[in-house]
């Protein structure tokens, strides 16, 4: 299957694509997602085939409007209704529990809950105007690959397995949407994102945090809650906020591989680096690190010369607690000098 590459003044070719039961790759504010017709089981099951992932694993439905919503989950009750009216279109997935029957399985793992989100990106927007249908949109990445932030990302993965990708350029978050749980008693975080705790609770309350990791038999209620995700081939290590840099470059020197170092401009710039070492700029704060994470990890996964990739961690606040959320992943809770952590 050839791949085309689409631009956002070709969006009716894309949607045409997605009417056909095919896939198309699309860019939101966060990653991009792999589109297909939600109401189509058989488009639905080509998704899963392409990325490798499994079918227990439900999908986020991706969303033009809150009418669309209305027209598949239960009524919203009050605080679901000001987290859309807060935070929509934006990097927030909201769980709810389904009219019966209003979408396959296939989609939500089995479960009777969805997850929906109205993504702040105009071409997705147009591209789910002019398909006519809601999308689901997992990250458009092979399963358990970093999620992609470029389509160059989406092509190298996918290429030869969906129809095309619409091109929008990078993404503005890099890390994938917060999802909050409303489907039960008390709203429950299930993964960190953009959209902040704090944020959340300003709007509705105190919410509870689920990030628990799942196990091969546990049927996840989010996309992201698997123990092993985000893995590039190498060894992925984090470098704990308070390490000895000294201490690393003196590691590195002893390495006869490459190394890969994921760190801000501060760290790359205030050491001289051993002639193994390649350096990838986080930029300068946790912000820019999270929207460069998954692009510094894919940029050494490309190459099989690196053994090792360390990267730079940072203290679990604010936007920091996603970020490491998806860095503990990537590094299987492997941490420079210390052994792997339950």
């Amino acid at each position: 299957m050839e791949t085309k590459i689409f631009k956002p003044a070709e969006v009716a070719a894309a949607a045409a694509e997605i009417k056909r039961g095919n896939l198309v790759a699309f860019p939101t504010e966060t990653v991009y997602g792999l589109g297909a017709d939600a109401t189509n089981v058989a488009a639905v099951e080509k998704v899963y085939a392409a990325k490798g992932r499994p079918s227990d694993n439900p999908l986020i439905v991706h969303v033009a409007d809150e009418a669309t919503v209305k027209k598949y989950a239960q009524p919203l009750p009050a605080p679901v209704q000001k987290l859309m009216d807060t935070f929509w279109p934006g990097p927030l997935t909201i769980i709810l529990p389904l009219q019966e029957g209003a979408l396959a399985p296939q989609v939500t793992g089995g479960l009777n809950t969805a997850a929906f989100r109205n993504p702040d990106q105009p071409a997705t927007i147009e591209l789910i105007k002019e398909a006519g249908v809601p999308l689901v949109g997992p990250s458009a990445n092979t399963s358990g690959k970093p999620s992609p932030t470029l389509a160059e990302h989406v092509y190298h993965d996918l290429h030869g397995k969906i129809a095309g990708i619409l091109d929008a350029g990078p993404t503005n978050f890099g890390v994938e949407s917060t999802v909050i749980d409303m489907s039960t008693e008390r709203p429950a975080i299930l993964r960190p994102g953009a959209v902040t705790r704090a944020a959340i609770e300003q709007v509705i309350g105190p919410v509870d945090d689920q990030l628990h990791h799942v196990s091969q038999q546990e049927v996840p209620k989010a996309p992201g809650m698997k123990y092993t995700h985000y893995s590039p081939a190498a060894d992925v290590q984090i470098v704990d906020p308070g390490t000895d840099w000294e201490a690393v470059i003196a590691w590195c020197q002893k390495q006869a591989a490459q190394i890969g170092i994921l760190a801000t401009e501060n760290i790359i710039k205030r050491y001289k680096w051993p002639e193994n070492v390649v350096t990838y700029s986080l930029g300068t704060n946790v912000k820019t690190a999270s929207h460069g994470l998954f692009a510094g990890l894919r940029t050494f996964d490309l190459d099989d010369s690196f053994a090792t990739i360390l990267v730079q961690g940072f203290t679990t606040t604010g936007l920091g607690e996603a970020y490491m959320n998806r860095l503990t992943k990537a590094a299987g809770q492997h941490h420079f000098g210390g052994a792997a952590t339950d």
